[in-house]
This record gives C-alpha cells, structure tokens and sequence, in this order.
C-alpha cells in the first residue's frame, strides 16, 4: 500500500466503483464519495476484503458543504489528496427541450456540474500546496457532440469538458493535470434506469455502435487510472473519448 490517496465521487456503483477498485488495486488509499450510504458501504466492504484501504463519506455533492466535508474528512484520514475523480452524475428523461422543467435542469446541473466544480474549487488549493496532484472529470461524449432529447445533460457535460480545459491550463504549471474521460454508453444501473424512459420510436436519435455492444465500467475506469497516473505526466486538458466509434 502506497502513502497515494484517492477520491472519487459516485463510488458506490458504476464506472465510479470500477475506479475504486482499479486505483486500490494499484495502492491508492481510496475515499469513496456517494449519496447512497448503503451501497457506498457495501462497496467499500468489498474493496477492504480485496485488501485495501479506504473510507466512505456519504454527500450531496451538489452541496457545497458535503463536498468542504469529503475533502476535510480526507485530509483529516490521509493528510493528502493526489487524485479526484470527479465522476458522480445523473441522466435525465428523454425529452424534448420545451418539456424539460426547471426542477430538471437544477438537478441535472448541480449533480453534473456544480458538483465538478466544487470538487476541483477545494481540492485544488491542496494539490497546490502539495506541488502535485492529479483530477479526472466524468465528462461524456455529450458533452462534445449534440445528445437530442437530453440537452440539459449535455449542457451539464458540456461545462465539465469547458472546466477541465480552463483549469488544466491554469493550473498546469503548478503541478496540476487536470483531464476528463468522455464515455458513449456504458452498461450501468443509471443507463438501464435512462432506457425505461426512451420509447422505441426515439432510437432513432441514438447512433449505432460500431463495436455491436456498450462499454464495461471497467473500460472507463483503465483510462482514468492511467489519467490518474504518473504514466500520463504530459497529459493535460485532454479530454478522452472512450466510445468505441460511435462518435467520429
């Protein structure tokens, strides 16, 4: 186990629990952030059993306050951060624009966005000080191209690729990589809860997949972790799409 310590948001499942378990299998310390205790529990039960070492802190991290708390409950642990992964998020219902709701758009905003922000906003100063440090950002292939019936989640991956982009180059010269992973559609619980919603007639707007099936977790997570890395050490501001062609 290295003194390395890792943060990642919406850890409990997904392509951030893939995250956990890859960056504790390469010696990270790993903080699993996610609102859903029981289930963030669970997986830090399973990342201990595997050996590794790490804690959970429950948050909303759309709250400005949870979001001071993981990173205070870490630095209060570990003493460091050397990587955030910011990856929580979550889709919305296929719709058109017009038929979207203000309550929507708050959501899917905070929990995308804001929540990136807040992530880089407190941890940054520390990486600073620590004249090192590294941040992967959960953006999305919609968050480079257009995504019909979801335009408040690509607006939201969309500010997340702008914030990874304008901050690598500030903070490049301090010590700081700062870079984003941008999936297509990945097989996980939040994308077959997205799946109920889209009628049959809506595929339409979806493009086909040149590989003939969707990503793994674990294919998203092998990039992070090498974002994470001292491998990528000349990696800065790119944001990686990982959609086996969808998106050309």
């Amino acid at each position: 186990m290295s003194d390395k310590v890792a943060i990642v948001t919406g850890a409990a499942g997904g392509i951030g629990f893939a995250a956990v378990q890859k960056l504790s299998s390469q010696g990270f310390k790993v903080v699993l952030v996610d609102f859903n205790e029981a289930a963030g529990l669970e997986s830090l039960e399973k990342i201990k059993s595997a050996g590794g070492e790490g804690i959970f802190v429950k948050t909303d991290v759309s709250s400005e306050e949870d979001v001071q708390n993981y990173i205070q409950k870490t630095m209060e642990t570990y003493g460091r951060i050397d990587v955030l992964v910011n990856n929580a998020g979550v889709v919305e219902k296929a719709t058109l624009l017009a038929e979207k709701t203000l309550a929507d758009f708050d959501r899917i905003i905070g929990i995308n966005l804001k929540s990136v922000f807040l992530g880089m906003k407190y941890a940054l100063p520390i990486m600073v000080e620590q004249k090192k440090g590294a941040i992967v950002n959960t953006a999305s292939i919609g968050g480079l191209f257009s995504t019909p019936l979801n335009s408040i989640y690509a607006a939201s991956k969309h500010g997340v690729v702008g914030l990874t982009k304008t901050a690598a180059v500030e903070y490049g010269p301090m010590g700081v990589r700062i870079n984003a992973v941008c999936p297509g559609t990945v097989y996980t619980n939040l994308v077959k809860e997205a799946a109920k919603d889209m009628p049959q007639t809506d595929r339409q707007y979806y493009p086909s997949y040149p590989m003939d099936r969707l990503a793994q977790p674990d294919e998203i997570a092998n990039v992070i972790a090498f974002l994470a890395s001292d491998e990528a050490s000349y990696v800065n501001g790119a944001c990686v799409n990982i959609d086996g062609g969808q998106r050309m």
